[in-house]
C-alpha cells in the first residue's frame, strides 16, 4: 500500500522540477475542468462512504474498503483505504487531500453518453507534433482521471491508427485509455466489460 498527497515544487527548484510542476499545472487546470461536471451532478467527495466505487487518476475503477484514522508525523489524519478493482492495489488517501489528488465517484449512464458523443466525433484535428509531446499532452489528460479526457485519448489514438501504424508507446496509451474507459463504463452501465469493448469497437469500426 502507498500513501498519496499532492506534489508540491519548493522554490529555486531546478530545470527538471520546474517541467514537473507545469505538467502539474496542466494537470490541475483539466480536473478543474471537468470538476464542473461532477459539482453539477453532486458528485462530491464529501459524499464518499465505504462500499463506494471511486475511480483513482491513471489506476481506475476502486472500492473504498474503510475510512481510517492514522498518525502521520505526530499528526492524525482520515484516510480512505480504496483497492483497485482491476489490480488489487491498495491505495490510502487523505479524505483532506482527496479533491485534488482527482479522487471521484464513477461516472453515471448521462456521462457516459457524453463519452459515447466524444468517441464519434470524427471532426477533429490530430496534432502533428512529435509523438513525445503528444505523449506528455495525452499522459496529462490520463492523469486527470476525468472520463472525458480519457475518452479523447482514445478517440484521437484510434483515429491515428487508421491512418498509420502507431509506434509501442501509442500503443500502450492506447490500450491504457481504453482499459480505464471499459472498466468506469461497465460499472457506470451495470454491464459486462466484454459487453461495454463490443460498443467500443462498434464506434470505431
Amino acid at each position: 500500500m502507498y500513501f498519496v498527497s499532492a506534489p508540491t515544487v519548493p522554490k529555486g527548484c531546478n530545470r527538471f522540477e520546474r517541467d514537473f510542476s507545469s505538467e502539474w499545472s496542466a494537470v490541475l487546470a483539466a480536473r478543474a475542468r471537468s470538476r464542473i461536471y461532477w459539482k453539477e451532478h453532486s458528485l462530491s467527495i464529501k459524499s464518499f462512504k465505504v462500499g463506494d466505487k471511486v475511480v483513482y487518476p491513471g489506476h481506475g475503477v476502486g472500492e473504498i474498503n474503510a475510512l481510517k484514522a492514522k498518525n502521520i508525523g505526530g499528526t492524525e489524519a482520515q484516510f480512505f483505504e480504496i483497492a483497485i478493482i482491476e489490480t488489487g492495489m491498495k491505495i490510502s488517501v487523505p479524505v483532506g487531500q482527496a479533491e485534488s489528488v482527482g479522487l471521484r465517484k464513477v461516472v453515471d449512464r448521462k456521462a457516459v453518453e457524453k463519452v459515447y458523443q466524444i468517441l464519434r466525433t470524427r471532426t477533429i484535428k490530430i496534432d502533428t507534433q512529435t509523438w513525445n509531446r503528444r505523449f506528455r499532452e495525452y499522459s496529462q489528460k490520463i492523469k486527470t482521471g476525468s472520463v472525458f479526457e480519457i475518452a479523447e485519448v482514445l478517440r484521437d489514438l484510434s483515429v491515428l491508427s487508421s491512418e498509420k501504424e502507431l509506434s509501442f508507446g501509442e500503443k500502450k496509451m492506447l490500450d491504457m485509455a481504453q482499459s480505464l474507459l471499459v472498466s468506469e463504463i461497465a460499472i457506470a452501465k451495470s454491464r459486462s466489460q466484454e459487453k461495454v469493448m463490443g460498443e467500443l469497437q462498434e464506434i470505431f469500426a
